[in-house]
């Protein structure tokens, strides 16, 4: 591949990742939504991130995994009810890094 396609395909990959995400921005940032639509929007990022997260703490190897040895489901479990309880992300993140480290140590994964 030359470099002048290596350029347009970057270029193109910036346009189509920009454009969709500024114009939703113009057009709505001189309006008020309806409290019913922002009130649906407030529950974007939480879908988003679980939709993204759930395959990756249930599946090992292309299979579904809910057995004891899956480290990062169980771990999951505690990091969740410290997000819930203290609504901090920074508290979540350690929780978990200090649950995954100390089943690590514990258990030898």
């Amino acid at each position: 591949m030359d470099q002048r396609a290596i350029f347009l395909t970057i270029a193109g990959m910036a346009v189509v990742t920009f454009v969709p995400r500024v114009l939703p921005v113009l057009a709505l940032s001189q309006r008020r939504l309806p409290e019913p639509v922002a009130a649906w929007l407030r529950y974007v990022p939480v879908a988003v991130l679980s939709a993204m997260l759930l395959p990756a703490l249930v599946i090992a190897d292309g299979d579904l995994d809910l057995t004891p040895g899956n480290l990062f489901l169980w771990a999951a479990i505690p990091t969740l009810l410290v997000a819930w309880r203290t609504r901090s992300l920074f508290g979540a993140v350690i929780a978990g890094m200090l649950i995954v480290a100390l089943a690590r140590l514990a258990a030898g994964w």
